[in-house]
């Protein structure tokens, strides 16, 4: 498969603060999760857990434009890679969100290739997009000065497509086809809602795990890095055979799951 520019998958660009980018790329499996919490603290506390990537949360998390800036500088001032997942794939949503010195973007819900080059053009400057430049915030994420990103960005800031409906599954093969999408990220829980009506999946049903397996013969196929969300550690480790990266649930699900199981124990 040709390209016409350099990706984060083709980069020869060496920059050690893009810490997710570097470990996938070196086939290291890096670990990411996902926060929902709007709080410099929680940013710092979760980043100095040994995780790879945080995801900041804009779609269903309590994060609005301050809380997804402040998040983004403590994190990557600490060695981990921001990844923001926005709220949906228009121009101005992923401007912003990339203004912001992420390390990459996380998009839900892609439904088509068109939507999925719709993504890939907003988050590049041009000639491979259209995104603008204004801001002196994004450099900072990625310890450089504002011409140095300028160069490097189109190609060092790793590109999140989510398959989570029937449509993006059934178009997976188009969608993974778009130069400039970089990971093909799987939304379990909407995923089994569009395809079952439950969530969640017992994982077994077999409608899932065809749609799962076309989702990751996809990106191979088409040379893209695969992912999805995990509950566990345990997972996590089983995902190793079949994805790059997995993101382990998120600062709420941490937290409610650390008091239940220790009050569960304190009243037994």
């Amino acid at each position: 498969m040709t390209r016409s520019y350099p990706t984060a998958h083709t980069t020869q660009i060496q920059n050690s603060r893009l810490r997710v980018l570097n470990k996938i790329k070196a086939g290291e499996f890096p670990l990411m999760t996902f926060m929902a919490l709007p709080s410099v603290r929680m940013a710092q506390i979760v980043a100095l857990t040994g995780v790879d990537g945080i995801i900041i949360d804009c779609e269903h998390g309590h994060i609005g434009d301050e809380a997804m800036h402040n998040s983004v500088a403590a994190i990557s001032s600490l060695g981990v890679s921001p990844v923001i997942r926005i709220r949906g794939p228009a121009h101005d949503i992923l401007k912003r969100a990339l203004d912001t010195g992420a390390h990459g973007i996380m998009v839900p819900q892609i439904n088509n290739a068109e939507e999925a080059r719709q993504v890939v053009a907003s988050s590049k400057f041009p000639p491979q997009g259209v995104r603008g430049q204004g801001s002196a915030f994004p450099a900072i994420g990625h310890a450089l000065t504002t011409p140095e990103y300028m160069k490097s960005a189109n190609e060092t800031i790793v590109t999140m497509i989510q398959i989570e409906t029937r449509a993006g599954v059934e178009n997976v093969e188009e969608i993974a086809a778009v130069d400039g999408v970089d990971l093909i990220f799987i939304g379990p829980n909407d995923l089994a809602q569009s395809l079952l009506g439950y969530v969640p999946a017992r994982g077994d049903e077999p409608e899932f795990v065809k749609a799962v397996d076309k989702i990751i013969n996809a990106a191979r196929k088409h040379g893209k890095w695969a992912g999805r969300m995990v509950n566990n550690g345990t997972a996590a480790k089983e995902a190793r055979e079949r994805y790059d990266t997995v993101a382990i649930t998120g600062d709420t699900k941490a937290i409610q799951n650390w008091y239940m199981a220790e009050f569960d124990i304190a009243r037994s």
